[in-house]
């Protein structure tokens, strides 16, 4: 009973922390939801207003965010037959940040979204529309952060709410109109010259004008855009970007700043097509801003991927996190020896199914997440500090009936001689669950490509990669019990089997251990002290349901009550950890020089045409931390950074962070580990998933040696901190 209010409580901890998602930064924005009209009426579109409010010197992002940054987004929750638009981008301005060059927005900037609600709405049901807003607010530095936008109307006839008339007023003069001024695009040697004929515009008039492109990659953003006025009209010369063919159109914004005489005015046309936008509550992969497409070279078929997942979940079966699980597994399948093949198979078959179940449930769900706008990859259920906590304590209540503590009586899913009888398949089925869930910290080599591939895909492809993945963690155990001549090499069953399987909780509980350090990594000390009160409780609870054994019935029922609050009191601690703080991120030493990730950091160290490190972890990624042991931290590899002087940036992703998503997903993953190294102005190289010494220090040799110096960190620009 213990073990499954455990296991229930894991899922449920996943709730609240994804409903929460990332944390509002005090006093850096205030967004709200305003509707156009008063009232709603079937079949009749309105307009949704997302006002954000800004915190003077911070800007968010256009939907070409320059050249670093992220644009807001928002995943709606409708009722039924609603559907959503895209976003109604106003135009942009330049926002210089040291030498990088972002579009976006300062002060103010309300965003419009056109919602049509179904044919018929009942009139004595108000409709509540509501939804989550993400973005990245930036000054010097960068911030994720969310609001929970909602509000109630009634259903009625839709006449305009005078309270909001101004706004939307405002929000429709910001947004860009069709041209009335012709464009023509030319070769001006290396650059690219706009010209629009503007027909009697006096060139005094003009203050400013800019050209905001669609296309993250058509200009440099940062270079000059030269501005000329005369009797022909006003003409733009602007440096082309990364790509090396010279586009045929350039289909973005112009903003003319000028003076009337009554005061400055501000002109926006819209040029070309507006890329498509897929509605916020359409549930499809969201498309990455600006992200190269994987080369379609390093992008593997469904053939191997399938073939890739298949041998990453073999391996699964070899890390640390797994092992202890598979270890009890086999134990129990040495008690099963003794019995007839037939129900030995059974078990085998229901730990496989545990495994494919569990795998494609969370396969399932990060897909509909990632379809609704989520930022998020593989392992994200351990970003939730909740679903941390609930595996710690399903360990530590698995670590003490190993240890003899307790007991499950054979009406229940047990894990010890519940296993030996047919009542024990759902053990076995529960066993495949929880191997799969204490697997999903580890990411084993093969299973990194697969896995970012499968996410990149519909969801009846990613489902069959899944599906080998978790085929291929569940294949050694299956084997065992399918051929009959692997089960006669399996020693006898006797008294050495109750030593091993006491032996094996230790493995267990050290696993719970790591899970609690993963937690402080997580939440505040207050956070902390809660969930360590947890497994107190955990243990109390064990405690007084075997005192209920073979006690009179009142004194089962006293003992069988103080279990079950202690398991309430458990459940409460754990879903109260989505609402603490998160802990400080802890200060990079100084020796290692090693700089916290963030986009514009990594933007600028490449401006500076310096080589970059990027090591994508997370504290609940053992193989992350054996990389950072065995490779990464050996005085050769750093003494050879040093000497090369190329710069270490650490991205840490045990919490959610939409930029270290985007670069996943950038470089065709969905988890960490991530390890790229930056030589030159192209693409980085990518390091293999599991390092060695040599492998990292044959990839530095190719960078040729550069003293570090203090002056090139003064010639580089602060660094940029992600909270």
């Amino acid at each position: 009973m213990i073990a499954r209010l455990l296991l229930i409580l894991a899922c449920l901890g996943l709730g609240p922390s994804l409903a929460q998602g990332f944390r509002p930064p005090a006093d850096l924005v205030r967004a709200s939801l305003v509707a156009e009209p008063a009232a709603l009426a079937g079949g009749t579109p309105f307009t949704l207003a997302i006002r954000m409010q800004l915190k003077p010197g911070w800007h968010v992002y256009w939907r070409n965010p320059g050249d670093s940054g992220l644009p807001p987004e928002v995943t709606w929750t409708m009722p039924a037959g609603f559907g959503t638009g895209g976003i109604r981008w106003p135009a942009p301005h330049r926002i210089p940040i040291a030498t990088l060059m972002n579009y976006g927005y300062e002060g103010e900037v309300t965003l419009l979204v056109p919602v049509t609600p179904p044919p018929s709405l009942d009139p004595a049901e108000p409709v509540r529309l509501s939804g989550k807003l993400t973005y990245l607010v930036c000054e010097t530095e960068c911030v994720p952060g969310s609001a929970d936008l909602a509000l109630t109307l009634p259903v009625g006839k839709p006449t305009p709410d005078p309270a909001n008339d101004a706004l939307f007023n405002r929000a429709r003069a910001a947004l860009p109109v069709a041209p009335v001024w012709p464009m023509r695009l030319s070769r001006e040697g290396d650059r690219i010259r706009l010209d629009f004929a503007t027909g009697g515009l006096r060139a005094d008039s003009i203050k400013s004008a800019a050209y905001f492109p669609y296309g993250e990659t058509a200009l440099d953003n940062a270079a000059e855009q030269g501005l000329t006025v005369d009797d022909q009209g006003l003409h733009l010369s602007l440096t082309r970007g990364d790509d090396k063919t010279f586009p045929l159109s350039l289909p973005g914004v112009l903003t003319v700043e000028e003076d009337t005489g009554n005061g400055p005015s501000r002109l926006a046309f819209a040029y070309g097509d507006e890329p498509a936008q897929v509605p916020s509550a359409a549930l499809a992969p969201p498309a990455v801003a600006g992200a190269p497409p994987v080369p379609a070279a390093d992008r593997p078929t469904l053939l191997a991927a399938i073939g890739l997942a298949l041998l990453g979940g073999l391996i699964l079966n070899l890390m640390p996190c797994v092992f202890p699980v598979l270890s009890i597994k086999v134990l129990g399948l040495v008690r099963q020896s003794g019995e007839s093949l037939g129900r030995v198979r059974l078990h085998g078959l229901a730990y496989t199914a545990g495994v494919l179940a569990s795998f494609l449930g969370l396969a399932g769900l990060l897909i509909a997440l990632k379809g609704g706008g989520a930022s998020l990859g593989w392992g994200f259920q351990l970003q939730s500090p909740p679903v941390v906590a609930g595996l710690a304590y399903l360990l530590v209540a698995v670590g003490l009936s190993l240890s003899g503590v307790y007991s499950l009586g054979g009406r229940f899913a047990g894990i010890g001689d519940g296993l030996a009888r047919r009542s024990g398949l759902p053990g076995s089925f529960f066993t495949g669950v929880l191997a799969t869930v204490v697997a999903t910290p580890c990411t084993a080599p093969f299973m990194g490509a697969a896995v970012g591939f499968a996410l990149t895909q519909g969801a009846a492809v990613a489902l069959a990669v899944f599906a080998a993945l978790g085929l291929g963690l569940a294949l050694p155990f299956l084997a065992l019990t399918l051929w009959p001549s692997a089960l006669r090499v399996l020693p006898r069953p006797g008294a050495w089997m109750e030593t091993l399987k006491q032996a094996l909780a230790f493995p267990v509980y050290a696993t719970a251990a790591w899970l609690i350090w993963v937690l402080a990594q997580q939440v505040d000390a207050r956070g902390l002290l809660a969930a360590l009160l947890g497994v107190v409780l955990v243990g109390f609870a064990a405690w007084a349901w075997e005192r209920s054994r073979g006690a009179t019935p009142l004194g089962e029922r006293i003992f069988q009550g103080l279990a079950g609050l202690a398991i309430i009191a458990v459940a409460t601690l754990g879903l109260g950890l989505a609402h603490q703080p998160g802990a400080a991120a802890p200060a990079q030493a100084s020796a290692e020089g090693t700089e916290p990730f963030s986009r514009a950091r990594l933007d600028a160290l490449r401006e500076a045409k310096r080589p970059v490190f990027v090591n994508m972890t997370a504290a609940w990624c053992i193989t992350c931390a054996v990389n950072e042991t065995t490779s990464l931290s050996r005085p050769a590899v750093r003494a050879a950074m040093k000497a090369k002087g190329i710069a270490s940036l650490k991205g840490d992703w045990t919490n959610q962070n939409p930029e270290i998503t985007r670069l996943l997903e950038e470089h065709g993953r969905s988890g960490v580990p991530l390890y790229l190294l930056y030589a030159d102005a192209g693409p980085p190289q990518v390091l293999p998933q599991i390092l060695t010494e040599g492998t990292v220090l044959a990839a530095l040799a190719a960078i040729p040696d550069r003293p570090h110096s203090a002056a090139l960190d003064r010639d580089a620009p602060p660094p940029a901190r992600t909270e």
